[in-house]
């Protein structure tokens, strides 16, 4: 291992909801500082959910969360000159940080004829997430497909 390892920061919870998944969304969705913003767009999208589908949207969204979070990626590792992809287990912590990753990227790809705000945006990908579907889902068996096409490297890992 290089130099010192680093101390892991613990996220505050939001102040709403009092949940730290919320709070890694607002920071996630934030642009140049405004957080603000960013608060009201997820706010109005967990109020969208809380219409639609008439359950907690906290739930919703955690549910969704545990369904995008990956088991397996495949990570880079140089054996004799050649990089080879070998597929490992991902800790709780980065399949968590994916999940917000892979949702917000996938609300920002859908298209603005369906859907006009973010917010509406976030929404259905969350709500398709909870189904099982939508963009953030095919990240996530993109990325186990890739796992285990590569699992005659897996004697590679360290």
């Amino acid at each position: 291992m290089r130099g010192k390892s680093v101390k892991k920061r613990i996220i505050q919870k939001d102040s709403v909801y009092q949940s730290r998944i919320v709070a890694k969304l607002i920071n996630r969705s934030m642009k140049s500082g405004k957080k603000t913003i960013a608060e009201n767009h997820i706010y109005g999208a967990l109020d969208l959910i809380k219409e639609k589908s008439k359950k907690d949207p906290l739930e919703v969204l955690e549910t969704a969360i545990k369904n995008i979070a990956p088991q397996m990626e495949v990570r880079s590792r140089r054996v004799g000159g050649a990089a080879y992809q070998v597929p490992m287990p991902v800790r709780s912590t980065r399949a968590n940080s994916l999940a917000v990753r892979w949702l917000v990227l996938a609300a920002q790809k859908r298209s603005n004829k369906e859907f006009h705000t973010y917010k509406e945006k976030l929404a259905a990908e969350v709500m398709d997430a909870y189904n099982n579907e939508g963009g953030a889902i095919q990240k996530k068996s993109t990325s186990h497909k890739m796992a285990d096409a590569n699992k005659a490297f897996a004697h590679f890992r360290w």
